[in-house]
């Protein structure tokens, strides 16, 4: 049977291309970028360069760019890096903001620090998942160190007003002594998204290879010159002592040609991907009665996510039937998946647990066809009647 895979929110396969790329630093140029013999310099040189082209992508510095193993970690050293800094230099522990539709790579350093002593507020969303404006500035206190919102829902492809966001904190941090310091999580935005740091006026940014075609494991995150931080590991200096251990060559080789080919082929891509998005989310409408597209619409949607509730079915039953069938698709985040609560995103949003336990994410990649789409359009329906004449009276 052909698998037909609709799960890119989750993660990507590598692109040929990026294999490519990295595979010499395997078994050929294998030598530990900190050994100062050629073998380990070419290591060293190979991560220079996969610096300065990711500086080049996110129109920055190659000295702001610094290489995790993805996005959970940078995102931590992002939270904790920053807030700790902070506390360091004032001896005060200061307030951070951040949403209630967060990864949970966002949430969880969040509740660690609250544990810690700090003060967190987690912005409530409107009905199609999106931050307010107002929200966001009624939050802001004297004490307020970081807001950290994430660019693009990894659930239902909302997109977050990060541009707007850093654009207001900047003209606020004009009065203030302690400045605000703006955070966004762009692992999901990174393949479709303009992430130019000067664009969206944000200080640190968070990317993940695993979403954007290269293997798992490596990620990084943009630091503005000036933003105060602390490591939040210990170990050798690496990664301008923010950062310890072995650099991983390849991945970061990897990492970089990624982000080359999502620089020359993204709008190309978005466009193409949109067009099937809004046809799948029409022939799901259609075909399929009393279901609930969760999110936005159209521009305000990442191009690749379509994120549905069907009443009377189970997600989790529809995605393993539809696994049955060869089609691979999720019901929310992947680092959610074992967790048998309703989505905290979809409640985030207003939506009732019994609803938000029969969604279903369908996410595309730049090699999903029509084809394939049609596939899932003619399966969908039946299993999704299936299941409702199962269910319970």
């Amino acid at each position: 049977m052909q698998k037909i895979y609709l799960d890119n929110s989750a993660t990507t396969p590598v692109d040929r291309e990026v294999l490519r790329a990295m595979l010499p630093y395997f078994s050929e140029k294998f030598g530990n970028p900190s050994s100062v013999h050629s073998l380990g310099q070419e290591g060293a040189e190979a991560i220079l360069e996969a610096r300065e082209k990711i500086a080049r992508f996110l129109g920055c510095q190659k000295e702001e760019i610094i290489f995790t193993s993805g996005a959970t970690e940078a995102n931590n050293l992002a939270l904790k890096g920053v807030m700790q800094a902070c506390f360091q230099k004032t001896g005060k522990k200061g307030h951070l903001i951040t949403s209630q539709i967060e990864h949970k790579a966002i949430l969880e350093p969040a509740q660690v620090l609250e544990k810690e002593g700090y003060k967190v507020t987690y912005l409530p969303v409107s009905g199609e998942g999106i931050v307010k404006m107002r929200e966001v500035r009624k939050a802001i206190r004297d004490n307020t160190v970081l807001i950290s919102l994430m660019y693009a829902n990894s659930e239902t492809g909302a997109i977050q007003p990060i541009s707007e966001v850093g654009q207001m904190v900047k003209k606020i941090n004009l009065k203030r002594v302690n400045k605000i310091f703006v955070h966004t999580d762009a692992a999901q935005a990174v393949q479709y998204l303009d992430c130019n740091i000067n664009s969206l006026g944000v200080d640190l940014l968070t990317l993940a290879g695993h979403k954007i075609y290269t293997p798992k494991g490596v990620g990084a995150l943009y630091v503005k010159k000036g933003t105060p931080i602390v490591p939040i590991q210990q170990g050798g200096s690496q990664e301008y002592d923010l950062r310890a251990g072995t650099e991983n060559v390849p991945y970061i080789v990897a990492l970089a040609k990624a982000c080359e080919l999502v620089a020359q082929n993204r709008l190309r891509i978005s466009k193409k991907l949109a067009k099937l998005r809004d046809y799948l989310i029409q022939k799901i409408e259609k075909d399929i009665p009393h279901c609930q597209l969760n999110g936005p619409r159209e521009e305000r949607r990442l191009p690749n996510n379509v994120n549905f509730s069907f009443k009377g079915a189970e997600g989790e039953s529809i995605v393993l039937d539809l696994d049955l069938e060869g089609i691979a698709v999720s019901t929310g985040s992947a680092c959610t998946s074992h967790d048998l609560k309703p989505s905290h995103v979809l409640t985030a949003m207003g939506i009732s647990p019994e609803i938000a336990h029969g969604s279903i994410r369908i996410t595309l990649s730049k090699y999903t066809t029509a084809a394939e789409i049609n596939k899932l359009i003619q399966i969908l329906p039946k299993i999704v009647e299936r299941f409702r004449k199962m269910a319970p009276k």
